[in-house]
């Protein structure tokens, strides 16, 4: 099946502690339904400091929030839409936001 939300969209948050809240895909687990949003769903983190982490102490960081809880923003006015499927006439297969008609993928 076809991915409706990818790495590097605009979404907005439909329910949870952030709802109302947009941001852009920094990255979609499949797997787990899950997607990390840039600035949406933070948590505190205490870390130690490593050879790989040279931060330590209470760390602010996004944590996942589900698929079913994000809607593509409208590329016109940035409320949510759902996402439709269309295939061009030169045979790509393109997403489109359904409040708007408006290609979400250039």
């Amino acid at each position: 099946m076809a991915a409706k939300i990818k790495k590097g969209d605009k979404v907005v948050v439909l329910a949870g502690r952030d709802k109302g809240r947009s941001g852009e895909v920094l990255q979609v687990i499949p797997t787990e339904t899950r997607a990390i949003v840039r600035g949406v769903n933070m948590v505190k983190r205490h870390t130690r400091q490593s050879a790989a982490n040279q931060e330590s102490g209470i760390i602010s960081k996004e944590a996942t929030i589900h698929l079913s809880n994000l809607a593509i923003a409208d590329p016109k006015d940035g409320k949510a839409s759902r996402v439709a499927f269309k295939i061009q006439d030169d045979g790509r297969k393109v997403r489109i936001a359904k409040r708007s008609g408006d290609l979400i993928d250039g």
